[in-house]
C-alpha cells in the first residue's frame, strides 16, 4: 500500500496547478517533469498507482523546491497584513452570548448536511442528478438511497465506498464518522484545554496527541508530516504543500463562529490561528470567511448579512473574495439553481474539486438561493457537486445556528439518533445535546 498525499512524485502535478493559480510561470519545470516520465495531478486520487523510481522521486523533490522559489502574485497570509487589506473588517454585528438551542442546531445542521453529501462525494454534478432522478429524489429533498437505483447507473456513478454502508437512508443508524465532524470535536477539545487564547502551536500539539495520522488528508496530512519532520508553524503549511489553498481549513472553522455570536472578527482571528498550521492565503481566507459568517448567522436573520460579515474579513482583491461576490450575484440573478451552477462551473470548473475557492463560492450561492430555508439550502449545495459532504456541513451549520435545533426538520435530524461516531479520543458515541452543552460552556473561557 502506498501512502497517499505525501509522496514527492504525487505532489509535483498538484504544485504545477497551484503555480498556475498563483500566476507563477512553471512551464519549464513542467516540461522537465513530463520529459522524465512524471505525471500531472490525478483528478480524484491522492496518489498515482505505481511506485516511482528513486530517480523520479529525487527529481520530484528538487522540482518542488524550485517551484517554491518561483515569483508570482502575492495574497497575504499574515494576519496583520490581511486586516490591513480589509477596510470593512467587522468586529461586532450585535454580539451576544451563545444560545444553547442555536449551538445545538449548529451541531445537528453540520451533521445533517455532511451526511446528505457523504455518499456522493467525488461524484460529479451530472452523476448526482442521475442518481437522484432514478430514485425519485430530484430535486433532492431527502437522504440518498440505492433502493430502486438501476444497476447501470450504480455502475456508472459508484457511491463513495467508505460512506455508502452508513450514509444511505436505509442504513443510517446515527451519524457516522467524518472528518467534517472530527475537526469541530478537536476544536472543542482545544478550547476546553487551552481556552480562547490558544495558539497555532497548541493546535499542532493537539493534532499530534489526539488526531490519528490516517484520519488526515491533503493539506492536513502534509502539515502533520511536516511536524514530524521538525518543521514549525507556519512553515508546516508551506513546505512542499501543494494543497495549502484547498478546503481543509474551511471545514475546521465553524466552532469558532458558534462560540463568538455577533463577533465576526474574533471568530475569524481564531480560525486564522487554526488554519495557518496547514494552509496559506485563500485556504486561510475560506476558514476566516466561514467562521465570520457563522458568527453573524447566530445573531442576524438575513443570509446576505452573514455573507457580508464573512467577506469583511477576507482581502477584497483575493481570488476567494472575488469568487464569493460573483457567486452571490449569480444566485440573486438566476431563479433556476441549475443556471447558478452553470455560471459557477464556467468560472471555477478548472479547479480541483476540493479547492477552497470554488467550494466557498458554491456555499455562498446556496445560502443566498436557499433564502433561509434549511432543506432548500443543504440540498442545493449538495446538488452542486464538488466537495459535497464538506459543503453540506458548512451550509447546514450556517442554517442550523440561525434556526436552532427545535426548528430543524425532524425528517433530517431523527436518523442521527443523537449519536456521533468518531475516533477522536473519548468522544465516540457522544450526543449532539452534550456537544452543544460543552460548546456553550467553553465559550468565553480565557487563557
Amino acid at each position: 500500500m502506498r501512502l497517499s498525499w505525501v509522496q514527492p512524485e504525487d505532489l509535483v502535478g498538484h504544485e504545477l496547478r497551484q503555480a498556475e493559480e498563483d500566476g507563477r510561470n512553471a512551464s519549464a519545470i513542467a516540461r522537465r517533469w513530463l520529459d522524465a516520465g512524471g505525471e500531472l495531478s490525478p483528478a480524484l486520487a491522492g496518489a498515482s498507482p505505481e511506485q516511482a523510481s528513486p530517480e523520479l522521486r529525487a527529481l520530484a523533490g528538487d522540482l518542488l523546491d524550485e517551484l517554491a522559489l518561483l515569483p508570482g502574485t502575492t495574497e497575504p497570509t499574515d494576519l496583520a497584513e490581511i486586516k490591513s487589506e480589509c477596510p470593512l473588517w467587522m468586529n461586532d454585528c450585535g454580539s451576544d452570548e451563545p444560545e444553547p438551542d442555536r449551538v445545538h442546531g449548529a451541531w445537528l445542521g453540520r451533521a445533517v448536511g455532511c451526511l446528505l453529501g457523504k455518499p456522493v462525494e467525488k461524484i460529479p454534478r451530472a452523476g448526482i442528478e442521475e442518481i437522484a432522478r432514478a430514485t425519485g429524489n430530484w430535486p433532492i429533498r431527502r437522504y440518498f438511497t440505492e433502493v430502486g437505483l438501476p444497476g447501470e447507473i450504480a455502475a456508472r456513478w459508484p457511491w463513495n465506498r467508505r460512506s455508502r454502508p452508513t450514509s444511505l437512508i436505509e442504513n443510517i443508524d446515527g451519524m457516522p464518522e467524518d472528518d467534517d465532524l472530527n475537526y469541530p470535536l478537536l476544536a472543542l477539545m482545544l478550547l476546553e484545554r487551552k481556552g480562547s487564547g490558544f495558539t497555532t502551536e497548541d493546535v499542532a500539539d493537539l493534532w499530534l496527541a489526539e488526531l490519528p495520522a490516517g484520519r488526515t488528508f491533503t493539506a492536513e496530512r502534509i502539515a502533520y508530516r511536516n511536524l514530524l519532520l521538525g518543521h514549525s508553524p507556519p512553515e508546516t503549511a508551506s513546505y512542499r504543500n501543494p494543497f495549502r489553498e484547498w478546503i481543509g481549513a474551511q471545514i475546521r472553522a465553524d466552532l469558532f463562529g458558534w462560540i463568538n455570536p455577533g463577533r465576526p472578527g474574533a471568530a475569524a482571528e481564531a480560525a486564522w490561528r487554526d488554519a495557518v498550521l496547514s494552509h496559506t492565503a485563500n485556504g486561510v481566507y475560506g476558514a476566516m470567511f466561514v467562521a465570520a459568517a457563522v458568527s453573524a448567522a447566530a445573531v442576524l436573520e438575513e443570509p446576505m448579512l452573514w455573507l457580508r460579515a464573512g467577506l469583511s474579513v477576507v482581502p477584497p482583491r483575493s481570488r476567494l473574495a472575488t469568487a464569493v461576490r460573483d457567486a452571490i450575484v449569480a444566485a440573486q440573478e438566476e431563479e433556476d439553481w441549475e443556471r447558478v451552477l452553470d455560471r459557477l462551473y464556467d468560472s471555477h470548473g478548472h479547479l480541483h474539486w476540493v479547492h477552497a475557492v470554488n467550494n466557498c463560492a458554491l456555499v455562498a450561492a446556496a445560502v443566498v438561493h436557499g433564502r433561509g430555508d434549511f432543506e432548500a439550502s443543504i440540498c442545493r449545495v449538495v446538488a452542486g457537486g464538488w466537495d459535497t459532504d464538506s459543503n453540506g456541513a458548512t451550509v447546514g451549520s450556517l442554517l442550523g445556528v440561525r434556526l436552532g435545533a427545535a426548528s430543524l426538520p425532524e425528517s433530517w435530524t431523527a436518523p442521527l439518533k443523537n449519536r456521533l461516531a468518531t475516533t477522536v479520543g473519548g468522544m465516540d458515541g457522544i450526543g449532539f445535546d452534550e456537544l452543544a452543552a460543552r460548546t456553550v460552556s467553553v465559550a468565553g473561557k480565557g487563557i
